[in-house]
C-alpha cells in the first residue's frame, strides 16, 4: 500500500527565523528533508506551508507543495487541511516528518508506515527509543513514553515514568538519594523517550480536529494525549537508528552544517 509523506514548514521561529531555507550545504533546509523523504518508499511528498517564500523555494527544486492555513493551532491541524485538499482516502496512511528534520533517516518513515499497515487497530504510529541517561530521565523536555506487549501507547509524559518506587520513593529535591541509576535502567521495566514522528490514517486527522483538548493534554502540554483520550490507539515502536537531532537552534544548524561538510567529503548520501 502507497502512503504520503506531509513536511510541515513555517517561515516564523522565534529561535531561527526563515530556518527552512536556511542553507545546509548549498541547499534550503527544507530541500534536504524533502530528499530524505524521496528516499523513502512514499509515493508522494508534500510540502505544507502556508509562507510564498517557502513555496517559491520548494518549487524551485520540484517539490510538491500544498499551501495552508496560517490560523492553525497545531501541526495535526495543517496536517489535516492539507490530507483534505489532496482528497485522500480515509484509510491511506500519511507520514507526518518535521521541516526541520534533514538527517532524518528515511528507514524511520518507512517504519512508521509499515507499522499502520501491520497493526490495523492502531490509528496512529510513532517511535521511541530506550533512555540510559538518568538526567534525561528526569528531564520534562524529553518526553517519555509507556507501552504494552503490543506496542500500543498507555500514556505519554514529562515526568519520569514509570516510576521506579524502590529506587526514587525517598527522593528529594536536587538530590536522588539511594539511588542506583544504572541499575534501576538497565534492570527495571525500561524508561523510553519518544521519537516525534507519525504516522496517520487519514481517517483518524479528520477526526482529531474535532476533538476538544484533553485534560491530560493541557496539563502536559502533549497534543497525542487528545488521541489517547478519544480513544485512538497509538502504535509505539524502539526506532530502527537512532535519528539525529533537528534544528531547533543555532548551535544545531552548525552541527548538520558541519556534518553534511564531512559527509560530502567522504563521497557519502543521504542518511
Amino acid at each position: 500500500m502507497s502512503f504520503t509523506v506531509v513536511i510541515p514548514a513555517r517561515y516564523a521561529s522565534t529561535r531561527l527565523p526563515g530556518k527552512p531555507l536556511l542553507d545546509i550545504a548549498g541547499k534550503p533546509m527544507i530541500q534536504h528533508v524533502c530528499e530524505r523523504a524521496a528516499e523513502s518508499r512514499a509515493s508522494r511528498v508534500v510540502v505544507a506551508t502556508d509562507d510564498p517564500r517557502i513555496q517559491v523555494a520548494c518549487e524551485s527544486f520540484g517539490a510538491e507543495v500544498v499551501m495552508t492555513s496560517s490560523n492553525h493551532v497545531s501541526g495535526t491541524d495543517r496536517l489535516e487541511e492539507v490530507v483534505r485538499k489532496l482528497g485522500l482516502d480515509a484509510d491511506h496512511r500519511v507520514v507526518n516528518v518535521q521541516g526541520d528534520e534533514p538527517l532524518i533517516p528515511p528507514r524511520l518513515i518507512d517504519q512508521v508506515a509499515d507499522n499502520l499497515e501491520r497493526y490495523p487497530e492502531a490509528a496512529i504510529s510513532t517511535l521511541c527509543e530506550r533512555l540510559h541517561d538518568i538526567d534525561q530521565v528526569f528531564n520534562p523536555n524529553v518526553v517519555k513514553v509507556v507501552f504494552d506487549l503490543d506496542g500500543m501507547a498507555h500514556y505519554f509524559s514529562r515526568a519520569p515514568i514509570p516510576w521506579a518506587r524502590d529506587h526514587w520513593s525517598d527522593m528529594r529535591e536536587g538530590n536522588l538519594s539511594g539511588l542506583n541509576a544504572g541499575a534501576a535502567l538497565r534492570d527495571g521495566a525500561g524508561y523510553f523517550r519518544h521519537i516525534g514522528i507519525y504516522g496517520y490514517r487519514a481517517s483518524v486527522l479528520s477526526r482529531f480536529v474535532s476533538w476538544s483538548p484533553a485534560p491530560a493534554e493541557q496539563v502536559e502540554s502533549l497534543e497525542q494525549l487528545r488521541a489517547l483520550y478519544n480513544g485512538a490507539r497509538i502504535h509505539v515502536e524502539v526506532a530502527a537508528g537512532t535519528p539525529p537531532a533537528g534544528v531547533d537552534t543555532e548551535a544545531d544548524l552548525q552541527r548538520v552544517r558541519a556534518w553534511m561538510t564531512k559527509a560530502d567529503e567522504k563521497g557519502e548520501n543521504g542518511v
